[in-house]
C-alpha cells in the first residue's frame, strides 16, 4: 500500500493587495535574490509570548512553499498552526505604516499588534 501525502496547494496566510504591493516594492528596492522569497512564522519571545517572523530568505528544510501573485512564501511546515487563516495587511497612513496581522488564532495581543498568545 502507498503512503499519501497531504500537500496544501493554498497557502495558509493571506495577503492584502496593499501588503503584496510593499513586499513586491521591497524586494525590488533591497534588490532580493530569485532564490529567496518571504519568510513568514512564529518565534518564542515578545510581551504575549510569540512573536511574528517577516523576511527574506531562502528555502530551508522542513519548509512549504506557496507562490501568491508571483512571491514565493515559505513557512515552516511546524508555524502552519498558530499561523492558519490570517491576513497580513500594510498600512500606510498618518497613524500607522507597517504590516498588520490579524490572527483569528490569537487569544491575546500586545499593544504594538507583533506579539500574541495562541
Amino acid at each position: 500500500m502507498s503512503e499519501l501525502t497531504l500537500q496544501l496547494t493554498e497557502a495558509p496566510v493571506k495577503f492584502t493587495n496593499g501588503a503584496l504591493n510593499e513586499i513586491k516594492t521591497l524586494m525590488y528596492e533591497k534588490d532580493i535574490p530569485a532564490d529567496h522569497g518571504l519568510r513568514i512564522g512564529v518565534e518564542g519571545g515578545g510581551c504575549s509570548g510569540l512573536s511574528y517572523i517577516l523576511g527574506f530568505d531562502a528555502k530551508k528544510d522542513g519548509d512549504d512553499e506557496y507562490e501568491i501573485d508571483g512571491v514565493k512564501i515559505y513557512m515552516n511546515r511546524a508555524h502552519g498552526l498558530y499561523l492558519l487563516g490570517m491576513e497580513v495587511d500594510y498600512l500606510n497612513n498618518l497613524n500607522n505604516r507597517g504590516f498588520v496581522f490579524n490572527n483569528p488564532n490569537a487569544t491575546a495581543t500586545c499593544g504594538c499588534g507583533s506579539s500574541f498568545s495562541a
